[in-house]
């Protein structure tokens, strides 16, 4: 990475920050292209069934507000020069949906409920980002705390699916839902797989486009058993940004109370866990291909990673509040991105150009398309529960192997159901408890990001 020869991409430097203009200064490459415009689009609208369901949008408007995310994720790396695939802090989000479905029915108390934890999250950010106890307070967190939360987020995750929305979604598309759900879940978990992608690329071609597989085949199954109906509709949608700010916006709706803000601090806490493991996560893998592109040097910047990440949950908190969907980094896309970067200057000129085509060039052009938003409506709840399910596996998949002990393990399950159906203080303190009676506060170092 300190290689005499390598060259930062070139960019318009402001501040800490780096402005990579697309076609400019970074290249497309339809490769990563054409995979952002359909994978970005099933995920990206994965929550409109939520924003019209139980949130009092309209579908349009609810597009309008994945929009805006959309286009502040894409910031992260063309106008702040992460060197991340940037996303959701997706484990998260299933803590957050208990927390404002469960307890809160009124859609402007929910808006209200999401502009608070993304405000808490964005000052805690900035915070630990800008004095360095980020580090310190994960150093000073035990191991059995962190594995409890990251289960927390599992069952809540389980929960939301086959539980709270399962008249909603489940029990609506039950065949096409089981379909993408099961093939995600062997695409991406099976070991028996996994050495076969070793051996046949198109395997492993399939396994590196994350959702899509599995999102495809409910395409195609769900009409054949009679549970999609497509309404395919031709034109551009004007998104209605002024009918969105005034159902939304904290300047509109009125601002959430000090009381709220308090309520909702633990999950700005506990996502920040989760960011700390996705920064830790995306620098490893950048150091670990690096070797094998001396001639790019990647800079990587813990400080301007917090301020990136804090100021677009500030903007997204007062603008379109959707908390936790402004993180620092998409795993999976992130791995993708980064070894056809590795395998040479030929193949990708630059990690930042591979990231912005993804992106769509920060241009999310397929929230304006009709016949393509149209073609994707009835597939929305399934790319919801999709993404729950496949979040809560992978939960549960980290946070089972960080515990040694069996009283620890134990101890994990407690928090865990503690977090996920009690009040965020309550599961919070519960677990804290229980992590000092049974078993202690200790922990390993992790490595900073």
């Amino acid at each position: 990475m300190n290689n005499t020869r390598a060259r930062e991409q070139a960019g318009w430097r402001w501040g800490l920050f780096t402005l990579r203009v697309p076609f400019l200064h970074t290249r497309l490459y339809w490769q990563e292209f054409l995979q952002g415009l359909f994978v970005s689009a099933a995920t990206g609208l994965a929550l409109v069934p939520l924003m019209t369901g139980v949130f009092g949008l309209t579908f349009e408007e609810a597009v309008a507000c994945s929009l805006i995310h959309a286009f502040l994720i894409s910031s992260a790396s063309i106008i702040f020069g992460e060197p991340y695939a940037p996303g959701w802090v997706t484990p998260a989000l299933p803590l957050v949906l208990a927390v404002v479905i469960g307890e809160m029915s009124d859609p402007v108390e929910r808006w209200q409920a999401m502009t608070a934890m993304s405000l808490d999250f964005a000052a805690l950010v900035l915070i630990l980002g800008i004095t360095g106890l980020g580090k310190r307070f994960m150093l000073w967190l035990p191991d059995t705390l962190k594995a409890g939360i990251i289960l927390g987020a599992a069952i809540a995750a389980f929960k939301r699916v086959f539980i709270d929305d399962a008249e909603r979604f489940l029990h609506v598309q039950p065949i096409a839902t089981t379909v993408a759900c099961a093939l995600c879940l062997i695409i991406t978990f099976s070991l028996p797989l996994q050495a076969l992608k070793e051996r046949h690329r198109w395997l492993a071609l399939i396994g590196a486009l994350g959702l899509l597989p599995g999102f495809l085949a409910a395409a195609i199954v769900g009409p054949l058993v009679g549970e999609v109906d497509y309404d395919i509709q031709w034109g551009i949608l004007i998104p209605p940004f002024a009918d969105l700010w005034a159902k939304v916006s904290p300047f509109a709706i009125g601002w959430p109370s000090v009381e709220m803000f308090i309520q909702v601090m633990p999950l700005a806490l506990m996502t920040y866990i989760m960011l700390f493991g996705d920064l830790v996560t995306g620098n490893e893998v950048i150091r670990e291909a690096a070797s094998d592109r001396p001639d790019e040097h990647v800079d990587i910047n813990p400080t301007r990673s917090h301020l990136s990440v804090g100021i677009r949950n500030a903007i997204m908190g007062v603008a379109a509040p959707f908390f936790p969907t402004q993180g620092a980094m998409w795993t999976g896309v992130h791995v993708i991105i980064v070894q056809r970067w590795r395998q040479g200057r030929a193949g990708m000129d630059s990690l930042h150009s591979g990231i912005a085509s993804y992106y769509l060039m920060g241009l999310p052009i397929i929230f304006l398309l009709l016949p393509l938003l149209t073609g994707l409506k009835p597939l929305m709840g399934i790319a919801l529960s999709l993404t729950l399910i496949l979040t809560g596996f992978a939960c549960a998949y980290v946070a089972m192997a960080i515990p040694r002990e069996p009283a620890e393990r134990g101890t994990v399950l407690l928090i865990g159901m503690a977090i996920a159906l009690f009040a965020p203080w309550i599961g919070l303190l519960i677990g804290i408890v229980a992590t000092l009676a049974i078993s202690g506060w200790s922990r390993r170092e992790p490595q900073a990001p």
